[in-house]
């Protein structure tokens, strides 16, 4: 049992996974895809990913901004 969840034989991989990715990645590339999967799985916005991860907007785009992303609203992601 993990945090009040059973976990069934082999799935332990699976709650690493869950409990990794809740976290915010602190390498400028990872942190990109991470946001860019983000955007196309479950969020219609950056700002509603934003506000749902509790992520600072302006941080969030200064810091992908220094490695040559920028956000494209049309096409909701980085780029």
């Amino acid at each position: 049992m993990i945090n009040g969840c059973l976990i069934k034989s082999g799935s332990l991989f699976y709650v690493y996974i869950i409990i990794y990715m809740q976290t915010i990645p602190s390498d400028p590339m990872i942190l990109y895809s991470f946001i860019n999967m983000k955007l196309r799985d479950e969020f219609s916005s950056l700002d509603e990913l934003c506000a749902s991860l509790d992520i600072d907007r302006e941080w969030l785009e200064k810091k992908l901004a220094d490695v040559g992303f920028e956000y494209s609203i049309e096409n909701n992601k980085f780029w």
